[in-house]
């Protein structure tokens, strides 16, 4: 287990209080190496992308495979992501780039849950955005944003703050948020509540990590609309097929405190990827023990 792993782990121990509650299993998931013999009592299969099915620009070998198989077998198959970073016709072109097939409709993310609370009577405030102006105000048009950057005011005239994506982010720039928030409180919404992503190069560090950062220094407790949080899974629920139970629902990802605790929040089975992810290298008996968090299953890959 890297340093980096082992630290991501440590945070999420931490901040457990933060996150939804969720009843975990008694009995000990089950193991195996992929989940060809396990899915075969849901009807929904819920997918972490990174970790998962890629990381980074890299697919993970067998993924396109399995969901072909998943598909064959009747399962409705769904991309669940905290992935907030850049538009989803983005998200669309990297999935088709590496080598899946998923329709818009089959890919949930967590910025189509912030665009959709943004929706509701709140796209009229001055909102400072943490993310790169890569792509203008793409999916934001009607909201009032404005990218954080260096200029301490932009940070002043902010009514409220959206931490959507942290590329680009400095601790320069953390500094400038934290202090504007202790000088005069306001509310934070985070669209990524992961803390770590995993990469060809390692762990990233997610908005998630300096949204609890700026909750420990200011004591303001930020609102997040992703994975382990009901928001996400309240969209993707919405798109699949009508009539489908909780309990046959499985959701798929590789952190036991974003993906594993989010399906038991639900009330979804849950099966834990090991091979690829933020736990790649971690014992893995011992990550649930010290967590409580109980996957279902355990898997190397999907």
């Amino acid at each position: 287990m890297s340093a980096a792993a082992a630290a991501a782990f440590s945070d999420y121990l931490r901040i457990r209080h933060r996150l939804p509650a969720a009843r975990s299993g008694t009995a000990p998931p089950r193991h195996a190496p992929t989940l060809e013999r396990l899915a075969a009592p849901f009807d929904a299969v819920l997918l972490d992308a990174y970790g998962v099915l890629n990381v980074g620009e890299t697919p993970i070998p067998g993924a396109a495979e399995r969901i072909a198989a998943l598909r064959a077998a009747g399962k409705a198959v769904m991309v669940v992501s905290n992935s907030a970073g850049y538009p989803k016709r983005l998200m669309m072109e990297r999935l088709r780039r590496l080598g899946f097939d998923f329709a818009p409709a089959e890919v949930t993310t967590s910025r189509e849950a912030l665009l959709l609370w943004l929706a509701g009577g709140r796209a009229d405030r001055r909102w400072g955005l943490m993310l790169p102006d890569t792509h203008g105000a793409e999916e934001f048009r009607g909201a009032q944003v404005t990218f954080l950057g260096d200029d301490p005011e932009a940070f002043d005239a902010a009514e409220d703050f959206l931490l959507v994506g942290s590329y680009g982010w400095t601790e320069g720039r953390q500094r400038l948020l934290e202090e504007a928030l202790l000088a005069r409180p306001r509310p934070v919404v985070v669209g990524n509540p992961d803390i770590v992503a995993p990469r060809e190069g390692g762990l990233s560090c997610e908005p998630g990590h300096f949204a609890h950062r700026l909750a420990d220094r200011t004591g303001i407790e930020p609102v997040f609309l992703g994975k382990p949080f009901s928001d996400i899974y309240d969209l993707a629920l919405s798109r699949l097929p009508a009539g489908i139970a909780p309990d046959r629902v499985l959701m798929v990802g590789d952190t036991l405190h974003t993906d594993v605790l989010g399906g038991r929040h639900m009330g979804f089975a849950t099966a834990l990827v090991t091979g690829f992810g933020s736990l790649a290298g971690l014992d893995v008996d011992d990550a649930i023990a010290r967590s409580g968090i109980v996957p279902d299953i355990v898997v190397d890959r999907i």
